[in-house]
């Protein structure tokens, strides 16, 4: 299997912060691929509620999923579109 990425703007108007980021983490960690984050360059695991708050993801920020490993597109497809939506709470 070969690594899978799509990049995507962060909607939401409170960013991937808290709630958000721990509903994101809940996702990744349910699929047993690898799963990073990337923002401009700074890639951390996407099941660590703490990397994903110390990136400070706002809305707007264009974010890179990347999935590799069993089930990577269901996940991948899953966490876009966590991320797509405005419905974040």
């Amino acid at each position: 299997m070969s690594m899978i990425r799509e990049n995507v703007v962060v909607k939401n108007a409170t960013g991937l912060h808290a709630r958000p980021a721990s509903e994101f983490v809940k996702i990744a960690s349910s699929y047993p691929c690898e799963i990073d984050i990337d923002v401009e360059g700074e890639i951390v695991c996407a099941k660590s509620i703490i990397g994903i708050l110390s990136m400070g993801i706002s809305q707007g920020t264009e974010v890179g999923i990347i999935c590799d490993g069993e089930n990577e597109n269901e996940a991948l497809k899953s966490l876009v579109d966590f991320i797509d939506s405005e419905e974040i709470e």
